[in-house]
């Protein structure tokens, strides 16, 4: 049978524009919908703009900081509008940069939602169109809280078009992005409240870097209500009051409230019930090639909650095109994927947690190896932020699990110790390296 298409991908983020472009190098025809902007979550309203508001926000600190080094430094004020006009100016550059890339790869782009009317024959608006493979690369989007008055609650989209700078900012979730967005606003001076209903941020993530980085956010003046759940928002003249119920039953009022309690796919409007593909717990359900259960139609990114990170997306995408269009048999392998969260001091993490190695290898074969200590940056300054840095190791063989991080450029030290622990590394190849001194990131290889 003919198709238009060889490949049709509904979803122009990071991991529907990596397999597009890759498939296109193989010869194939590819077309591709998206209803909003090219990018998807990452360059429009995740990865991208927030780092741009987390480097923003590390100024007041290196203003401090100056004046202990000897420097004479004046009166500092932010400017809220042109801040986020610059980040927003920088996501615009960004589109046309995946459009040109898009253009370049001679992809059809079609502007609107992608639907199934069967296997291979989708809808995009008024236009059918049919494909002999199609990808499902739509992503996810943020979820609210089942709660009253929940509607008065922004998602992480708006906070790159807040007009002003909220004094008093309330956020809901303890996960990566609500713990990014609090130490954001705590560093520009907000006064943040971080309600949680678990005792410690980050849920998932080893136990000391949820421990060691909370700490460190309420010394920063973080208010994190543990085990605390919001019953309602009402908005009055003075602005949004909150009722929670936990360790912290009581009011609080708030300029801003974002709701970070966790991301779902994006399933709607996709017309899978016109399909025999599967969804297990609100995920489209894929094997190791990212294909679903109709052998023409496939899945990668957030859509298929494996892991939520763009890179991961990019690899997926990747790893389908070679396959399916460039006769190599590639999966994407979800083991050792490192991560970080760029709060202040950021975290970064790879492989095993401590409660993980213990589990599947049993506690008498983990040997855990941890630091605790003052970078030289910080000897001589008022601020005293502490890093944190630990190995996971086994025993019987010496490899080296799992590494964790606090502190200063956790994400570029963790980029970088990833690679040897990919490779199945042993304490001892740790413990050969030599040290670059000093530095935060020898603690790595000089841990006894």
């Amino acid at each position: 049978m003919s198709y238009d298409y060889d490949l049709f991908v509904i979803g122009g983020g990071s991991g529907g524009i990596a397999a597009a472009r890759r498939a296109t190098e193989y010869g194939a025809k590819v077309g591709l919908a998206e209803f909003d902007r090219l990018g998807g979550t990452c360059v429009n309203r995740g990865c991208i703009p927030k780092k741009l508001m987390v480097y923003g926000s590390h100024f007041p600190h290196w203003f401090e900081d100056a004046k202990d080094y000897g420097w004479s430094v004046g009166e500092a004020t932010l400017d809220w509008t042109k801040m986020t006009k610059v980040v927003n100016g920088e996501v615009d550059r960004l589109n046309g940069v995946y459009q040109r890339m898009l253009d370049k790869a001679d992809v059809t782009v079609y502007r609107g939602y992608a639907q199934f009317i069967d296997a291979h024959t989708l809808k995009i608006g008024e236009e059918k169109v049919t494909a002999d493979k199609i990808l499902i690369a739509v992503g996810g989007i943020p979820e609210k809280a089942d709660v009253p008055g929940i509607e008065h609650a922004i998602i992480s989209d708006a906070m790159f078009t807040l007009p002003q700078q909220p004094k008093r900012f309330v956020v809901l979730g303890g996960g990566y992005i609500g713990v990014e967005f609090g130490c954001i606003l705590n560093a520009l001076g907000s006064q943040v409240t971080q309600i949680i209903r678990r005792p410690y941020i980050l849920r998932g993530f080893d136990h000391d870097i949820r421990e060691h980085l909370q700490n460190s956010l309420i010394e920063q003046g973080v208010n994190v209500w543990g085990n605390t759940e919001i019953t309602s928002i009402e908005k009055t003249k003075e602005g949004f009051k909150l009722t929670t119920t936990g360790d912290r039953a009581e009011t609080i009022t708030a300029d801003v409230v974002l709701a970070a309690t966790g991301r779902i796919p994006r399933l709607e409007k996709l017309g899978l019930e016109n399909t025999s593909v599967e969804v297990n717990n609100g995920a489209i359900a894929v094997n190791d090639y990212s294909c679903t259960t109709v052998p023409n139609i496939f899945a990668v990114g957030d859509c298929t909650d494996r892991i939520n990170l763009t890179p991961v997306a990019i690899q997926e995408g990747r790893a389908f095109a070679d396959t399916e269009f460039g006769g190599k048999d590639r999966i994407m392998s979800h083991e050792n994927v490192p991560s970080a969260v760029f709060t202040s001091p950021e975290a970064a993490t790879v492989g095993f947690t401590e409660a993980e190695a213990k589990e599947q290898f049993g506690e008498d074969d983990i040997q855990i190896y941890r630091a605790r200590f003052g970078s030289t940056y910080f000897s001589v300054t008022q601020r005293k932020e502490k890093a944190m840095l630990k190995l996971v190791v086994q025993k019987s063989s010496d490899r080296v699990l799992g590494a964790h991080m606090v502190g200063e450029a956790a994400a570029e030290i963790m980029q970088g110790v990833a690679i040897p622990i990919k490779m199945g590394a042993t304490k001892a190849d740790f413990d050969a390296t030599v040290a670059i001194h000093p530095s935060v990131a020898e603690e790595f290889v000089t841990m006894r």
